[in-house]
């Protein structure tokens, strides 16, 4: 039984796409049976949401930020699902340890150990804000980094690619955006009960838009990635079909909670200061996720998704209301009240 190393669990993603790994997963267009899962842990990680995946998981702690730990991880593995990464740290410094420097510990532990191939999962950030607020981004588009985070982010990219152009291992990098789903962390839950207690904010008329990327459909994407002889060496944009006005987002979370809501407007200048502030802190080498947030939500982020559906075949699934509706039932089988 062939070998993946999956990094990133306990954490959204991860979690999932190890699930998915160990007990097998059937999507229309592509399915994968059991398999060995090595996952790398950081040292501090609650294991509790791994431990009714079976015998197939392996957990190895491990900190990617640790060279010489990491160099023997990938030992046996045919692939690498890069999911680890820092997105909200206390100090920015921390992002370049994470994202960057992790990444290169890891690919040279892949290299080593001859790896086939090196899935990497990146983010919307590296590419930023949509220039043109009516034209999605593709990705032959010049990147324009969002803060630190982006630029962390488009720096792994840019190790993942020389990784491909050396020969010595073949490497995908995938870009979803917004993530939404089960296994999901505190901060969305938070996003949730704003909805719930009926007087969310909106900045502007809210029609600015925000491509979403269902869990389960970045898990297809990541197996298609594995498996493509043409996805060796490229980029994809992985998220729903279609970008929503941010507005629609509030709107179907608050039907899926059967409650009725009364947005708070805000200027559009409430974003944009909160973008400046944003900076500012982060010049300084601190981060506030808040003030991070807020300079996020007037803004429009909206991505084609039309190269992974023609070279990789993605097709993704599940569409906003369902996925909220999974989302939710999710929380509250996990007891996490909204």
């Amino acid at each position: 039984m062939s070998i993946a190393v999956v990094t990133g669990a306990p954490g959204w993603l991860g979690t999932s796409l190890v699930e998915a790994l160990a007990r097998g997963v059937s999507f229309h267009n592509v399915a994968a049976g059991p398999r060995s899962v090595r996952c790398l842990v950081h040292p501090d990680a609650d294991l509790t949401p791994l431990v009714s995946f079976g015998g197939n998981v392996e957990v190895v702690r491990v900190d990617l930020r640790d060279r010489s730990s990491v160099l023997r991880t990938c030992e046996g593995a045919e692939v690498v699902f890069h999911s680890a990464g820092i997105i909200h740290p206390r100090r920015i410094r921390e992002m370049y340890e994470v994202n960057v420097g992790g990444t290169r510990n890891l690919l040279d532990a892949a290299m080593g150990a001859g790896v086939r191939r090196f899935v990497h999962v990146s983010s919307n950030s590296p590419a930023g804000l949509n220039a043109v607020p009516g034209r999605a981004m593709l990705e032959t588009d010049e990147p324009h980094p969002y803060m630190s985070y982006g630029r962390s982010k488009l720096g792994a990219e840019q190790l993942v690619g020389d990784a491909h152009a050396s020969g010595r291992i073949e490497a995908v990098t995938l870009r979803p955006c917004w993530f939404y789903g089960p296994n999901q962390p505190a901060r969305q839950t938070r996003f949730f009960r704003m909805i719930k207690g009926g007087r969310p904010i909106v900045v502007g008329s809210g029609q600015n838009l925000r491509s979403m990327s269902y869990i389960d459909n970045i898990v297809q994407a990541a197996l298609l990635a594995e498996r493509s002889d043409k996805a060796a060496g490229h980029t994809y944009w992985i998220a729903d079909r279609r970008p929503y006005p941010f507005l629609e987002i509030v709107q179907t979370v608050a039907k899926v909670l059967g409650v009725k809501i009364r947005p708070l407007h805000l200027p559009s200048a409430t974003s944009e200061g909160a973008r400046l502030a944003d900076g500012l802190i982060q010049w300084t080498g601190l981060y506030n996720q808040e003030i991070h947030v807020a300079g996020e939500l007037g803004a429009t982020i909206a991505v084609s998704i039309d190269r992974a559906v023609s070279e990789l075949g993605y097709d993704p699934e599940i569409e906003l209301e369902e996925g909220m509706r999974r989302s939710i039932a999710w929380c509250r089988e996990h007891g996490q009240e909204i």
